[in-house]
Formats: C-alpha cells, structure tokens, sequence
C-alpha cells in the first residue's frame, strides 16, 4: 500500500514533524511504500485567485500527483489557536483547486477523492492537539477523503522523543501503530 506521510509544519523542531517521522517509519515497518514529505521542499504561495488566473504552480502540480498516487495518507497537524495551521489549509486548499483548461487536473477532488487520511497531532499541551483535529476533519471529508476514526493526539510532546527523534513511550507506540494499521487496513479495501 502507497502511503503519504507529511505534516502541517515547517518549523525546524516541530513536534508534528517528528511525529511524521515517527509514523513514517513505523508505517515502512508495517510493509507500507512510504512516501514521507517536507511541505518546506515545495514552493506553494498562499493561494489566490489572482495568482492562481496566471498559471497553477509547477509544485502544486507535484503535490497534486503526489496525493493521487498514494491511496492512504497521514497527517500531522499541529494546533494554532484550537485550530490548524494556514499552512495545512494553504496546501489542501491548493492541492484541491482545479486547473481550469487542463484535462488532467480540471477535476478538483482527483487528487484526494476517495483517500483514507489518518490524522495525528502533537502540542507541548495536555490535549496534544486534539482540536485541530476536530477542525480539519469536516475539511477532509469535505475533500471527498475517508477519515479514519482511529485517530491520535500526542500531549505533552515536549517530552515524547528520544534525541534520536524516536517516540520513547510504549503506550503512545501503540497509538500511532494503530491509526497507521487501520490506514492501511481500510485504504486496501477502499482502493479502486
């Protein structure tokens, strides 16, 4: 099973990006192809409608085949405000805009219709983000994604990873395991 890792974040030590790491190689331990992504490697503005009139950027287009390609995907979302981050909005909202005259990608929902996202979040506070997970789950089903309801949220991450960036607690393992389990579980039932 192809499986997208990225997470919402760009900052240097993120939390959420350590656990996308986390995840991705626990989900290359599973027998997933993991494709684990750093949305700082592509060049995405902050879309408009304007810019977008001139011409869809040649990264967005690549992030948009990287999401079709990979029937499951995980995301790490950090919580901003009891919320999401703009970047996480910035890039679903560009990777579901349609390239109007383009015969591939004229259809908005091709690059996400029908995936199964897991979503997981880290916060140095006690609820490890858990209401930025509340919020971004209608977007993705909006999206025309399947949400898994097994989901997990990180508290207190600030003393979660090793140096090595390892998740140090079994239990919180176990977590993770089981949302990247049921990923791969319900994305080769649903996968056309």
């Amino acid at each position: 099973m192809k499986l997208l890792v990225f997470a919402g974040s760009t900052r240097e030590k993120s939390f959420n990006r350590r656990l996308a790491r986390t995840c991705a190689a626990m989900a290359a331990a599973s027998g997933a192809e993991v494709t684990h992504i750093e949305l700082a490697d592509f060049d995405v503005p902050m879309y408009n409608a304007d810019l977008e009139a001139r011409g869809t950027p040649a990264d967005v287009i690549r992030l948009k085949q990287l999401c079709f390609e990979h029937p499951a995907w995980l995301i790490c979302t950090p919580e901003y405000n009891a919320s999401y981050p703009a970047l996480l909005k910035n890039t679903l909202d560009w990777i579901s805009s349609p390239v109007k005259g383009d015969p591939v990608w004229n259809d908005d929902f091709r690059a996400t219709r029908g995936k199964v996202v897991g979503v997981l979040s880290a916060s140095p506070g006690a609820l490890g983000g858990l209401r930025s997970q509340s919020h971004l789950a209608p977007l993705l089903i909006n999206l025309h994604c399947w949400l898994a309801p097994q989901n997990f949220a990180l508290g207190r991450a600030g003393d979660a990873f090793d140096e090595a960036g390892n998740l140090v607690n079994e239990t919180q393992r176990k977590h993770v395991q089981a949302v990247i389990d049921q990923v791969l579980w319900a994305a080769g039932r649903l996968a056309p």
